[in-house]
């Protein structure tokens, strides 16, 4: 999926949009996504100005939002006004190494089970074939009135 693609299948948008290309989406398993870290990012100027980090809940964003999409598609929809996943849970999170300016983020998300509106995932963050970020993730469909 390119950048066209993903924006049809997440409401997030920029600064707070954490998913740059999804090169692999088995609907209804998983999810193999990336996003490129740059230099140019919102957060690098306040953390750290001398030893740029990703902060390690937008890692955990990141990977909240590639599960977003492949809980959509998996569904057969999109986001719209009426309906949106919000993240509901995180157990067993653990940062392994730091994430810098020009590293490329791989977010792999697999389901672990699904029961009515909540969805559970295990989620790996991987940069360079090394993980960095490991999580539980679960996030609830809510339909907004």
């Amino acid at each position: 999926m390119d950048i066209k693609a993903i924006l049809e299948h997440l409401p997030h948008r920029y600064p707070f949009l954490l998913v740059d290309r999804v090169l692999d989406c088995q609907p209804g398993r998983s999810i193999h996504a990336y996003k490129n870290v740059t230099i140019n990012e919102p957060f690098f100027p306040g953390h750290f100005p001398h030893h740029p980090v990703m902060p390690g809940v937008l890692i955990t964003e990141a990977l909240a939002q590639a599960a977003g999409i492949l809980s959509f598609r998996s569904l057969g929809e999109k986001p719209d006004l009426h309906s949106l996943f919000f993240f509901v849970g995180i157990d067993k999170a653990r940062f392994k190494k730091t994430v810098t300016a020009g590293d490329q983020l791989h977010l792999h998300v697999s389901i672990q089970r699904q029961f009515r509106n909540i969805w559970k995932f295990e989620a790996r963050a991987v940069v360079d074939g090394e993980t960095v970020a490991e999580a539980e993730l679960m996030c609830a469909k809510s339909n907004i009135a």
